[in-house]
Parts: structure tokens; sequence; C-alpha cells
């Protein structure tokens, strides 16, 4: 009962004393256990008497190396000062002995020596300076070490150490800055107080990091998901669990607030020395590094999430609604919590509601990157071995679908803290994406391409193989313009495929994925459309030539569909989400891309976009074709006007009596007028414009040449007749245009010709191309002038 007595009150007793007792005994049972509880005691403070030998020592030789180094500053001190004296007297004794004479030539040496002192002794001070700090430093961080060995040691105390430490280390840095920029040859220094600096940090951070976690067990997190259903997964808010970060309060709150600070602190002490060591490299990547504190949040809540995970492999919409209702749930008490706590502590750049959804999001893709996606190659592997359809790509696509879902629902959350997406770099919006499994795995997003491609495909040939979609138009509405481009309406389901392909792929994080996407994607749905366009026509041109209205119907329309795609495509890629990926595919301006094509294509051509080269593929397809529906039509006019041609004689005579134009000519005419009536009605108004200015071209060139200039003489009843043919026939394309002759030049010139009076007509010839010019005559040469002049028949 005496050693009873001599027992100290409880009130003396630290905390972690208190609870170790009555941890151990608590009944009476364990009081028998007595003696093994001293003994273990007896143990334990022997350890921590060698422990605190082991400490006395290493101060006592640290002390001693301080001294050390204290003497030899001292020493460098005496040097300086004696040269200094030495120096001086050396200068008086100068002075005297030659009165001035030659002491600018001692100048220059006095000069360095003097400078090459003065930087001794300046090193002398910060270098000493600098070992002041860091033996703050390391007595700080060995204060807080031993925390647990002084049993009057309290939390507040500790935190109130740490908080030392740091500031000492954020005055160190200071130092170390304004040394290297103004003292680069200093590195050796700077070297070695980064040592003993990593050295103290490398036992601090892990130390607030291990007191943080300690808190968020105090005060219950991560929170209780044992409550929740699958039914319950779907609610607005977590009634049955309240949020841990809202309900602590008192002593535990500040205790908590402290130790986020001090690890925000440390963060940003951490990015300042990386930003000088990393001084002329690509800082930005390297400084960008998730919250520690936000990181010590969701590691836990992650964790507890992989328990209900595993039961729902099978049912991944489970998985994405239980992240998404964590992270939606708790993401207030980010802003209002612990933001002002992050801009106390001067860690610019960062937002706990931006880090708290990165987070989560990043833990949801590294689950999927390790437990789902690697089931669903396993069993499209199993079906290209065995050769059996499954479910497997079925599965992947609705794993897919959950995860464009998941991000557009994540993106508001994003987006309310007031950061552009479109602004971030380093990286940044790969975090917020689950589609960010794909950036460490390409292999994967080329499957997931081959994927998508097949399933299109599967979708888009049964349509195109409808030949109803071939005869019913669709209107231009589709495009931001006007025009009708009479296209069938499988151009509008083929890009309709083509807009779910794009859409699927705009959540990718980095332009280079979208681009690698796309090209996977779109590009052989868009090449394969090309090909049927071009299979048809060259059906429609092996059965007949084109000679027969049905055959250029059928190629009307595929005209008509290559001018709406081609429309779409540009009409696209004025879109700066598909710039960035036409610019994406070179890295340096003016760099050849070949990629995906047989040719190089300098940079400065990707101008409209990822789509270029598809885009001119389609005018080339539309300039092949309106010319050939142009060529069969000039070829079947020149047939149907070849007696009115090579008649010669008609130019020689009168007019047939009732008639103003050729009768010969009345058939080709006809002919004429009913092709481009078919094509006027089915073709679209660009393309067609294209066809009638080049069949005026051609008519004009076929009557020139055939008659013109084939050596027919021409009298004044011939001038009258052809007269009176050229106006019809451009009255055929005056439908079309105000001024038909305009596009027969030299036909209108030369009947301009054939119409001069006979003086007029020499002075003509013997003016020149000059003569000419005032005459009207641009597009003629002086040779064709001549041989017209020369068939000329005057008869008065």
């Amino acid at each position: 009962m005496d050693s009873l007595q001599g027992l100290p009150p409880l009130s003396t007793l630290s905390t972690s004393v208190s609870s170790t007792l009555n941890a151990k005994l608590g009944t009476n049972h364990d009081l028998t256990q007595a003696p093994s509880v001293v003994a273990e005691f007896l143990t334990q403070c022997d350890d921590l008497e060698r422990n605190l030998v082991h400490l006395n020592r290493t101060l006592e030789s640290n002390l001693a190396s301080y001294a050390s180094f204290s003497n030899r500053i001292g020493h460098l001190f005496g040097i300086v000062n004696s040269k200094l004296i030495d120096l001086g007297s050396s200068v008086c004794l100068r002075s005297s002995v030659s009165d001035g004479q030659g002491l600018g030539e001692e100048l220059p040496s006095l000069a360095k020596e003097v400078a090459r002192v003065e930087a001794v002794r300046a090193y002398a001070e910060v270098a000493s300076k600098l070992d002041n700090l860091i033996g703050d430093i390391e007595d700080a961080v060995s204060s807080t070490m031993n925390k647990n060995l002084r049993k009057d040691s309290s939390a507040q105390n500790s935190e109130e150490t740490r908080m030392v430490a740091i500031k000492t280390l954020k005055v160190t840095e200071d130092l170390l800055t304004s040394v290297t920029k103004a003292r680069p040859q200093w590195a050796c220094l700077v070297s070695a107080v980064d040592h003993r600096v990593d050295r103290s940090l490398a036992i601090l951070r892990p130390q607030a990091i291990a007191d943080h976690r300690a808190l968020l067990t105090s005060f219950g997190w991560p929170p209780s998901l044992s409550n929740l259903t699958s039914s319950s997964l779907d609610a607005r808010k977590s009634s049955e669990v309240p949020n841990p970060l809202f309900t602590m309060h008192g002593d535990l709150k500040r205790r908590y607030c402290e130790n986020f600070f001090a690890l925000c602190c440390l963060q940003e002490l951490q990015r300042q020395r990386k930003s000088r060591q990393l001084e002329g490299h690509n800082r930005e990547v390297a400084l960008h590094q998730p919250l520690w504190a936000i990181e010590e949040l969701v590691n836990p809540v992650s964790v507890a999430c992989q328990c209900h995970f595993s039961k729902w492999i099978d049912k991944p919409e489970f998985i994405f609604a239980l992240v998404y209702k964590i992270t939606r749930d708790y993401v207030d008490s980010m802003d209002e919590l612990l933001q002002p706590l992050v801009d106390e502590a001067m860690l610019t750049g960062y937002s706990c509601k931006e880090e708290w959804i990165s987070a989560m999001v990043t833990s949801l893709s590294t689950y999927l990157a390790k437990e789902i996606f690697p089931i669903y190659i396993g069993q499209l592997e199993e079906e290209s071995v065995t050769g059996i359809r499954s479910q497997a790509r079925k599965s992947w696509l609705h794993l897919i679908d959950l995860m464009v879902s998941f991000d557009n629902r994540i993106k508001p959350l994003v987006e309310q803290s007031g950061i552009l997406l479109s602004l971030l770099e380093d990286g940044t919006p790969r975090k917020i994406s689950s589609l960010s499994v794909f950036c460490d795995r390409p292999d994967w997003l080329d499957m997931w391409a081959e994927i998508e491609l097949d399933d299109a495909m599967e979708k888009l040939k049964p349509e195109i193989d409808e030949e109803r979609n071939w005869t019913k138009k669709v209107q231009g509405a589709d495009l931001s313009n006007s025009d009708d481009y009479k296209s069938p309406a499988v151009s509008s389901i083929t890009f309709t495929c083509l807009s779910s392909l794009i859409e699927r792929c705009r959540l990718l994080p980095t332009v280079s994925l979208r681009s690698r996407f796309l090209r996977l994607t779109s590009t052989p749905v868009i090449n394969f459309f090309l090909d049927c366009l071009l299979l048809r026509c060259q059906e429609a041109e092996g059965l007949t030539a084109l000679t027969d209205d049905d055959a250029l119907i059928k190629v009307s329309n595929s005209v008509n569909a290559a001018h709406y795609s081609e429309s779409i495509l540009k009409e696209w890629c004025e879109d700066v989400f598909f710039l960035e990926m036409g610019l994406d595919q070179g890295e340096h301006p003016g760099e050849s891309v070949a990629e995906y094509s047989g040719r190089e294509v300098p940079i400065e051509e990707y101008g409209n976009g990822i789509f270029h080269e598809e885009i001119v593929k389609f005018e080339d397809f539309r300039t092949q074709w309106v010319e050939k529906i142009t060529m069969v039509i000039l070829r079947g006019f020149d047939a149907q006007c070849r007696d009115y041609i090579k008649n010669r004689r008609q130019w020689q005579e009168k007019s047939e009596e009732g008639w103003t134009v050729s009768q010969t000519l009345i058939g080709a005419l006809d002919y004429l007028q009913a092709k481009m009536a078919i094509i006027e009605e089915n073709l679209n108004r660009v393309d067609f414009a294209g066809i009638w200015r080049s069949l005026a071209a051609g008519v004009d060139k076929l009557i020139f040449n055939g008659i013109l200039m084939s050596n027919v003489k021409f009298q004044e009843e011939g001038v009258e007749r052809f007269g009176y043919d050229v106006e019809v026939v451009w009255g055929v394309f005056r439908a079309w245009c105000l001024r038909p002759e305009g596009f027969f030049l030299k036909v209108s010139e030369s009947l301009k010709l054939l119409k001069m009076e006979k003086e007029q007509l020499e002075d003509s010839l013997k003016g020149g191309q000059k003569r000419m010019k005032e005459n009207g005559i641009r597009h003629l040469s002086v040779a064709e002038v001549e041989k017209i002049g020369k068939n000329r028949v005057y008869t008065k």
C-alpha cells in the first residue's frame, strides 16, 4: 500500500500514458498480469534511454562539428584582417617612396585582391547564416521526432514545432534562391545545403502525413459506405451518412486544420525548391503535383469503395454511380472548409474542389485499368481465337457509354469551380476524365476504335444497300447555309453515323488521342462511302456510257452526295475541335505530314483540319464526274449537229422559206435542252453551273473550229443565217445567265468580224492587235482574224 501511495497523481500523467494504463489494467484479471506489464515498461524505458543516449551523442557530434566550423571561419576572418592590414601598409609605403608614381599600374591588381577578399567575406557570411538556419531546421525536426518521448508534450506543441521548421525552411529557400541568382558560381554551397535540407524534409513530410492520417481516423474518415445500396446510389444527397469534415469541431477541428495547413506549406516549399532546381527546363510539367492533403482524403475512400466494386464487376454502372455520388456529396466541403487553408498557405494554382474531383476520377480510372478492362480484353482475345461471337464487344461498348456519361456528369462539377477545361495545361484535363485510361494504353484505344468501326459499319451497310435511300432527297437545312444540295438520304445517314463517332471521342483528354481515334474510325467510314459513290458511277458508265437518262440521274445523285459530304466536312473543320487535330498532325511548323497517307503533305495544307485529305478526294470525285457528264453531253451534241457542221454551202445561200434557224441544228438543240433539263432537275446548283459553263465553252469551240476555221465562205445571206443560228444557241443558255454570248467568246467575236463592212475589216487586219482590240476583238489571234476575213465574201 505504501508503494501505491508513492505513485504520481493521475492529473500529472500524459494522455498517452493514461490511455496505455487504462488499456492494460482495465479489469481485476489484468492486475494479476502487472509484473509482466512492468517488465514490458522497463524494456521500453531501456530502449528509450538508449535512444536518448544516441541522440545526445549525435547532438554532441553536431555541436563539435559546428564549433570546428566556427573556428575555421574565425581563422579565415583573421587571415582576411591581416591581409587588409598588410595591404594598407603596402599602399602607404609605396605612396611615400614614389610620391604617387607608378600607383596607377598597381590599381588593377589591388582592386582584384580587394574583390577577392570581399567575395571570401560574403561567402563566409552566407555560409555561416545557412549553417545556422540548417542547424535550426535539424533541431526542430529532431524535436518533432522526440515529441512522444516527452510526457509533457502535446499535439499543439508538436504542430508549433513543425511550423517553426517549415518557416525556417522557407527562409533558407529564399536565401538559396537569391544566392543562385546572384552567385551562380557558389553551386557547391547550394548543393551541400540542398542535401541537408532534403534529409530534413525526408523526415518532416512522412511524419506530417502520418499525423494527418491519424487525425482522419480520429474523426471518422472515410465515411461509412456499408449502408449504401444500388437503389440509394441515385439519391441526390446521402442523408444517412453525415460529412465528417462538417461534423468535427473543437480541438479536433483545430488540430486537423493546422495539420492540413502544414502539409500545404510543405508542398508550396517543395514547389519553390523544384522551381529553383529546374530553372531553364520544362518546369510546368514537373511542378504540378496532386494536392497531398486531398490525396490523403481520397486514398481511404478509394480503398473502401473497392470493397463494393469487387461485387459489381458485371454491373459497372453501379461503380460509376457510387464514385459520382461520393464525389458530388463531399465536393462542397472542399471549398467551404479546406480552400481557405490552401489560399493561406499561398499554394497558388490549386483548387480543392478540382483536386478532389480529379483524385476521385483518377482512382476510378486506375480501378478500371487494373480490374475491368483486362477482363474485357481477355474476352475479346478468346473470341478472336475461337471465332465465336460473344457479348464481349457489346460489354465493351456499354462500358464506354458509362464512361462517357460519367465524364459528362463530372464536367459540370468542375466548371462550377470556375476553371475552364479548355484553358488547363500540364496534363490537368487528362486527370478529370475516366477515358484517361487510354492515355497510357494506346493499344486499348486502337481496340476500342476497331469495335466502334465494326459497329458503325454493321449499321451503315444495310442503309447504303437500300435503294430507296439513294432516291429520297435530303435538304440543305442540315448545313448552316441554305443551298439545296439535292443529296440522297444515304449521305445524311452516313454523316449521322460519323457524328455519333465524333461525339464518342470528344471527351478523350488529349488532342492526339482524339485525332488517332478519328483517323481509325471516321476516315474508313468516309472512304467506304466514297467507294460506294465511285462504284455506282462506274456501274452507270459501264452499262450505257452515260447516254441513258437513268445513268445520268444516278451519277448526278452521287455527285450531289459528294458535294454534300464535302460541305459537311468543311463546315466541321472550321470548328476549333477539328482544327486542333489538324494542327496536331505535325510537331513543328513546315514539317511534312505523311501519316495515314501515301504522299507527303506540307503542314500548311492542314488548315482545313483533320479531314483535309478526304475533302480533297470528294472535290476530285466531283470534278472528275462533272467533266464526264459534260463530255458525254458534248459528244452527243456533236453527233447531232454533224450534218449541220458539214453543210458548207448553206453559208452562201438564203435561209429556207419560213425558217429563221437551220433545220439541221434543231435536233442538236433539242438534244442539248433535254439533257440539260435532266441535269438541272437532278444535279445540285453549284455543279450544274459548272456543267453549263463547260458546255458553253465546248459548244463555242465546236462551232468555231468546225465552221469558222474550216475555210467556209460566208456571203451576206450566210452571215445573216449564221447570226440567227448563234442567237438560237445562245437562247438555250439564256435560262441560266443574262448574257450567254459572254461564254461564247470566239463565236461572238467571229460573228462581229463577219458583220463588219469591208473597209472596217480591212482596217482591222492592217492595224494588227491594237486595232483589233479597239474594235472589240480580244480573244482571237491575228492569224484567226485573217483567216475569217479571207473567208468573208462581199458581193457589193
